[in-house]
């Protein structure tokens, strides 16, 4: 597989991380070097390892799988979306759990990254079937993938501390619609 062809699969499969990022950085108060290197790493290493688990599965599970990826994903980015849009309500001192959510963390970071890295899990299938070789193409993926989620949560950052209460709102919205576009490209 040519090179220029990786980047753009690269570029492409990034999209949802570079969005989702944008949502994170919005919906953060202050964006901290940590927030931005859990968020990157964690985007980049799931866009890193799914190619190579799709590809590893092959055609075992393929059809099942692409029957509902869609669904999966929607499924996980409307519980992290409504979730924000819930606690965008609460003053920060009375939230259930006390305080802002931070989506870098824990689950939420957990169910982000795997959300946001479904469609390159049957990438690698492709590649299975293709006969490509999965080692370089991985890489890249989850290189371009944490580059640009870098960017996205800087990004993201400068818009929320221009919008103040609506920040996690807007954060939220945002995940909810990049779900429901998923499930639309599916359909």
């Amino acid at each position: 597989m040519e090179l220029t062809s990786i980047f753009g699969i690269a570029v492409a499969l990034a999209m949802d991380a570079f969005a989702v990022a944008i949502a994170v950085g919005i919906a953060l108060d202050r964006v901290h070097f940590h927030h931005t290197f859990r968020l990157a790493f964690h985007f980049g290493l799931f866009q890193f390892m799914m190619p190579i688990l799709g590809w590893l599965a092959g055609m075992t599970v393929q059809g099942w799988l692409s029957a509902i990826d869609h669904w999966i994903a929607f499924g996980l980015l409307a519980f992290i979306g409504g979730k924000m849009i819930w606690e965008s309500f609460w003053p920060d001192s009375e939230r259930p759990g006390g305080g802002k959510s931070d989506p870098t963390r824990g689950l939420s970071l957990l169910t982000l990254s795997l959300a946001t890295s479904i469609d390159a899990l049957a990438t690698g299938m492709g590649m299975a079937l293709l006969d490509v070789s999965i080692w370089l193409p991985s890489v890249i993926i989850g290189l371009v993938a944490a580059a640009l989620t870098v960017v996205g949560i800087r990004f993201g950052s400068k818009m929320g501390s221009r919008l103040e209460h609506w920040a996690e709102r807007l954060g939220g919205v945002v995940l909810l619609a990049i779900g429901v576009r998923i499930l639309l490209t599916h359909a």
